[in-house]
């Protein structure tokens, strides 16, 4: 195996275990689903080019993809069905496809069993591209895993029925992009630009399908301390899945907890009106092994985020996309193997007072106060925004991300959104005039409400996003991140602070590019940085 598609790379690629916990043979069947759904994507496009538009073959193309994404799905014999699937689909499209002669994976067979398709899945792996140009390589490779986080969002959308058949067409015609050769520097930056602008689409169209569904975020105060009495933990990323869970645990006994970047549920109204939704346990994925073998109660995963867990294997349960062997995976939106371990587990025997935080920050709720916040500017109470947010991980450094906040001037703001959040997110940091100092705008995706909260003000101020007393000082791990920073250079902001380590898939030279077209820049220290942002 060689895959360095995350931030906890070991030493530039992780080749005989990930440190995901992915094994061998998982990451090259990985290989195979992307090699073969690339192919899907190509009849796809024809397809398309002949009026035929089909549904399923959009809908797997992103569910396939993302089934690819760092912590989702660990699972050998449910690639291998992902694998079949693939072909079966594309067959079926290719035989309503005339005049067109297709090759490469649009015709590629699977091995019958899983160690020839491990045998594929290591002949079509990243180090399998014939691309010769270094830095070209590196942009393809920095697309193919931005799509991986663009397929996220659009799975997440789809489930609550929002879909878009040119956001389709776009996903799937960058996918075929990163089987071209002889691409130039100038082709291959904007096909990542592309990949931006296209997740900026995906995340408006999530948003949409959340508030839709449960309302725009308010600001609310959610309990970290556990309730007496059985209990669900439920983590992940999957709104759906939780509304569906509290359904059928109303009237039970059992309080449902949110862990993670499930935090942010209980800023929608219609979620937060079911009275067991009763707090949030614990803090970011990496922690998960200590706290879920502390969880008194059955813990569901719902998307990414999932590690070994070996320890409580009776109690975790996975659905959606999430895999892991030997835990039972529930389907059909039916939780009652999660509700019934619940019932027969202890729980938690007394209430315990841990304090709260708050949530529900999202552009609606920030712009409310709009006036208030652009009187705050132009008086000089509020001298700087500092968005700082992304992926939480267990790498050494992040503790950069803690004490940038904690040294953050008493007349700045903190936006922050996503699991990044878990390194400060219950400092308790006053507010300016009534506006609280930090404010959690939600999970990753919710990087669509803090552009608007940009673009807002930057409209107020009739000046450029750039220009705005705003910085960026992101902390990456996996490819929602990659994604979510293609859109942002998409969108032309600059100045751009990342962390806690550089890409691995990045080369110097691309590097080079992004500093001298955007900016952009590791972190350093806490101290050297606010320095030399604030002047």
């Amino acid at each position: 195996m060689f895959c360095y598609q995350c931030e906890q790379t070991a030493k530039g690629g992780c080749t005989k275990i990930g440190v995901c916990g992915k094994t061998d043979s998982t990451a090259t069947l990985q290989d195979l689903l992307l090699h073969l759904t690339k192919g899907l994507a190509q009849v796809a496009v024809a397809a398309r080019g002949q009026g035929i538009e089909d549904n399923e073959v959009n809908r797997f193309i992103s569910e396939a993809v993302f089934s690819t994404l760092t912590n989702v799905n660990f699972d050998d014999a449910r690639f291998v069905t992902l694998i079949n699937k693939c072909v079966s689909l594309r067959e079926g499209l290719k035989a309503k496809v005339s005049g067109v002669e297709f090759g490469g994976p649009a015709t590629m067979a699977p091995a019958l069993d899983i160690p020839g398709m491990v045998a594929q899945g290591k002949a079509v792996g990243v180090e399998s591209d014939p691309e010769p140009n270094a830095d070209i390589k590196s942009l393809k490779h920095t697309l193919t895993y931005g799509l991986k986080g663009v397929a996220a969002y659009m799975d997440h959308a789809a489930i609550l029925g929002k879909e878009d058949d040119e956001l389709y067409a776009k996903f799937q015609g960058l996918l075929v992009a990163t089987l071209a050769t002889g691409l130039t520097l100038e082709q291959a930056v904007e096909a990542g630009l592309e990949c931006g602008r296209i997740n900026i689409r995906a995340m408006e169209l999530l948003d949409d399908a959340n508030t839709s569904a449960y309302g725009h975020p308010v600001p609310t105060q959610v309990k970290l301390g556990p309730t007496a009495g059985k209990a669900i933990l439920v983590s992940g990323h999957d709104l759906k899945d939780l509304e569906t869970l509290l359904k059928q645990t109303e009237g039970k006994g059992i309080n449902v907890y949110t862990h993670g970047e499930m935090l942010p549920c209980h800023g929608y109204p219609e979620l937060h009106k079911y009275p067991h939704l009763a707090g949030h346990y614990g803090t970011a994925w990496q922690n998960q092994k200590k706290e879920f073998a502390e969880f008194p109660g059955a813990i569901l995963m719902t998307t990414n985020c999932i590690q070994d867990p070996k320890k409580y294997i009776e109690n975790i349960f996975t659905t959606g996309l999430v895999g892991w062997p030997g835990a039972v995976h529930v389907g059909n939106d039916d939780f009652t193997p999660v509700i019934e371990r619940a019932l027969a587990m202890p729980g938690f025997e007394a209430d315990i007072d841990k304090g709260s935080v708050m949530t529900g920050f999202a552009r609606n709720a920030v712009m409310s106060v709009a006036d208030t916040v652009i009187n705050a500017v132009k008086s000089g109470d509020i001298r700087h925004f500092f968005l700082v947010g992304g992926c939480d991980g267990a790498k050494p450094g992040r503790n950069y991300y803690t004490e940038f906040v904690e040294q953050a001037p008493a007349d700045t703001v903190i936006l922050t959104l996503a699991c990044g959040k878990f390194r400060f997110f219950d400092k308790q940091l006053g507010d300016i005039g009534g506006i609280p100092r930090l404010l959690d705008v939600g999970q990753c995706n919710d990087a669509y409400s803090a552009v608007q909260i940009a673009l807002a003000l930057a409209k107020a101020f009739d000046c450029g996003v750039n220009d705005l007393p705003l910085s960026l000082i992101l902390s990456w791990y996996e490819q929602k991140a990659v994604a979510i920073l293609l859109s942002l250079l998409a969108l032309g902001i600059k100045n751009i602070k990342l962390g806690p380590s550089l890409p691995s898939f990045i080369t110097p030279n691309v590097l080079n590019l992004l500093v001298e077209n955007y900016n952009i820049a590791p972190i350093t220290t806490p101290e050297a940085d606010l320095a030399e942002i604030l002047g």
